[in-house]
């Protein structure tokens, strides 16, 4: 079962929307231990759509992820589909990593990172 992470579905959706797009531009992201490991699978869903590489994957992914640049000439679904797609070509699942950090000093809440591997 999906973690609600104390929000409401449509916020609950733009945060983990916002969270997957950073991530695919930066590949590294500081956040909670919950919500890493909630992007993890969305993430990697993402990630198997680039794999696919058809029109209709890259619409997928277009309509889910927010229109961020990763870069001067390309947006995250760009780099999503030229770069990280083709780096895991040979990889079947577990394109992410989640490491865990410590408490956060102001509330304590158990920290991680998530990375692509």
């Amino acid at each position: 079962m999906a973690r609600k992470l104390g929000r409401t579905t449509d916020a609950r959706l733009a945060l983990l929307r916002n969270l997957a797009t950073d991530l695919i531009i930066h590949e590294r992201l500081e956040t909670t231990e919950a919500k890493a490991k909630e992007l993890r699978s969305t993430v990697e869903k993402m990630i198997t759509l680039g794999k696919r590489g058809d029109l209709h994957a890259r619409r997928q992914a277009a309509a889910f992820l927010y229109k961020k640049d990763a870069s001067e000439t390309e947006d995250a679904v760009q780099k999503l589909f030229n770069d990280i797609a083709t780096r895991y070509e040979d990889r079947q699942g577990g394109y992410t990593r989640v490491l865990k950090l410590g408490p956060r000093r102001g509330d304590g809440a158990k920290m991680a990172i998530i990375e692509l591997v």
